[in-house]
């Protein structure tokens, strides 16, 4: 015998009747009144909120599955508030990065702050543009809850080794490269170009003594070619005339001390990169929401925060 109280005659001589839509159904041997069991309406608005956006499944089947219209299915799953998880203070290796999405203007960002020992995100802030200030709040509310930040790697925005000052810093090789490429193209034509993108491949590869002596060798080389000037109409009179060059050159000179970080500190188990996001977070998110491109951004932002919440589980 159930004991589930009948809701019309308060009987507790109830026993079950089989299941309609995976709910228990119950009948009461008394009035012989078939009932459901009361069930939290949390729980059905997070399954139907899994099923729809994680399941692909689409409101007419859900529909049809819990006999209900789309209507009241809609409005279910546009009630769900995904649970925040606990935070388990603990010494952590960052890798933070943001990601945005939509038209920068319009669209919003999410800045993540994911811990390489576990592989878990362990903090997360929308913002609207990627500022120092966001990186400060982040670090500030993960202090707060009591971890204990060891080392960060960073995509090298202006400012955020000085922010990091106090803390060992690595420049993601990735962006480094991406910078490099920016300012000397795919395939550069001069032979300053090609040697520079070449040095810059053996970045994961060697050490900061080598990729320094590396970098000297290059300036000596290619000095002529890298003080090159051309006359102008300008109030000095000239210009660099390789100054994408020199620009390519000087982003490693003065990014040099915050790309082998990770070699100096082997106990802490830093990324040489911020792969752990771009890749392993932000990838599969954004494809989650590609396939729901039609939400507005409020779901769109239930959605990132109920995707991010249970990475952090």
């Amino acid at each position: 015998m159930a004991c589930k109280k009948c809701p019309v005659c308060g009987s507790r001589q109830t026993k079950k009747n089989g299941k309609r839509a995976g709910i228990q159904r119950y009948l009461c041997l008394n009035c012989r009144h078939s009932f459901s069991s009361s069930r939290r309406p949390s729980r059905i608005q997070k399954q139907l909120f899994n099923a729809y956006f994680y399941e692909h499944q689409t409101r007419k089947a859900l529909s049809r599955t819990y006999h209900r219209d789309r209507v009241w299915i809609q409005r279910q799953i546009h009630s769900y508030e995904p649970r925040k998880s606990l935070a388990r203070p603990r010494p952590i290796t960052l890798v933070i990065d943001a990601t945005f999405f939509g038209k920068r203007v319009k669209g919003f960002g999410v800045l993540v702050a994911k811990d390489v020992l576990s592989g878990q995100p362990v903090a997360y802030r929308f913002i609207q543009t990627e500022t120092l200030f966001e990186y400060a709040m982040i670090r500030q509310n993960l202090l707060d809850q009591g971890f204990v930040i060891q080392a960060v790697t960073v995509d090298g925005r202006r400012g955020l080794f000085g922010l990091f000052a106090d803390l060992p810093v690595q420049m993601c090789h990735f962006h480094q490269q991406a910078i490099l490429t920016r300012y000397l193209t795919r395939k550069p034509t001069y032979q300053a170009s090609k040697d520079l993108k070449c040095i810059a491949s053996y970045l994961g590869q060697t050490t900061l003594c080598r990729f320094r002596y590396m970098l000297e060798a290059w300036l000596l080389r290619h000095r002529k070619f890298y003080e090159e000037k051309t006359p102008d109409d300008s109030p000095r009179g000239w210009h660099y005339t390789h100054d994408r060059l020199r620009s390519a050159y000087r982003s490693l000179e003065r990014n040099l001390p915050y790309l082998f970080t990770y070699k100096t500190h082997p106990n802490l188990d830093i990324a040489n990169t911020t792969n752990a996001l771009d890749g392993g977070l932000f990838s599969p998110l954004k494809s989650l929401l590609k396939i729901h491109r039609g939400i507005g951004d409020s779901m769109k932002k239930k959605l990132i925060t109920d995707f991010l919440e249970k990475a952090m589980k």
